[in-house]
């Protein structure tokens, strides 16, 4: 077993930004959809952009973001579009949006809310037919996402670029399982997809010799 040591969980690239001292003010799952229907509310993603092109609440605004190193500039760049409204974030299980929330703070805003447990927790205790999710929520696990009730979805990994896709994308000619998709197709040599095809060649193999402990297991 590997164990590496991390100062952080999710890396911001901020010193002095403490959840601890200063973070928003926590909103609990069944408050949130009030929140964000409120037309004074800025709704904003906290994510990173393939994370987000699986699903997000309605009218939420994504900083698209490749990490979340990117979100600090994003937010002062965009501070004078925040100014005079509510700020509601949220991110998967709640531990990013605590860092952005800290961190909006610290730029002079005060009615700063984010979602307390995540998008997760929201999906486990809203029902469907109440919420203002849309879409599936992608989760770092070999389920790929989950959707209301937490049950799994329908995505699926590249095993090229790790981008997820959806049944569409999947139905891409870009798509070819374990070598490509129409967000790698063009960013990948030849060289590239001849070695990924020998990995998923090796894979499959070990797949019918029911050997799980092979890579992609």
């Amino acid at each position: 077993m590997k164990v590496r040591l991390k100062r952080e969980i999710v890396t911001m690239g901020v010193e002095d930004v403490d959840p601890l001292r200063a973070v928003g003010t926590y909103v609990e799952p069944g408050d949130w959809n009030a929140l964000i229907s409120d037309p004074d509310t800025v709704v904003i993603d906290t994510r990173n952009d393939y994370e987000v092109s699986l699903g997000t609440f309605e009218n939420a605004v994504d900083p698209r973001t490749k990490s979340f190193r990117e979100f600090p500039q994003w937010a002062r760049e965009h501070s004078a579009e925040l100014e005079g409204k509510k700020i509601a974030m949220f991110c998967t299980g709640g531990i990013r949006c605590e860092k952005a929330t800290a961190y909006v703070k610290s730029l002079g805003f005060e009615e700063v809310f984010h979602l307390k447990g995540g998008i997760l927790k929201y999906l486990e205790d809203v029902p469907r037919q109440e919420s203002l999710w849309k879409g599936e929520c992608f989760v770092f696990d070999e389920r790929v996402s989950v959707s209301h009730g937490l049950v799994e979805g329908e995505a699926e990994l590249c095993r090229a670029c790790r981008h997820p896709l959806t049944p569409q994308e999947r139905n891409s000619p870009h798509y070819r399982p374990g070598i490509s998709c129409p967000h790698c197709h063009e960013a990948r040599s030849d060289d590239d997809r001849a070695r990924y095809a020998e990995r998923h060649r090796q894979v499959e193999l070990a797949q019918q010799r029911g050997d799980r402990r092979h890579i992609g297991s």
